[in-house]
């Protein structure tokens, strides 16, 4: 996989990933968007090594969801 398709795998999960923190948290886009970007969740989706891109957005989601939660991915 090429630094392309890499990008573009992640920019769509980060996409879905916002709508989901708007739709179920009720934020803005902008404060999903700050929360996703500041997140561990989100340190780990900008790094290829961890293959995070490959999941699904729903998987990546609930990674979020927890580490929201509890502070940590888990």
């Amino acid at each position: 996989m090429n630094r392309e398709e890499f990008e573009y795998m992640k920019e769509a999960l980060t996409t879905d990933l916002a709508e989901l923190l708007v739709n179920n948290y009720h934020m803005s886009a902008i404060e999903a968007l700050d929360v996703l970007y500041a997140s561990d969740t989100y340190a780990k989706l900008r790094d290829p090594q961890t293959g995070l891109y490959f999941q699904s957005s729903l998987y990546v989601y609930s990674l979020l969801e927890n580490e929201l939660a509890t502070g940590s991915m888990g």
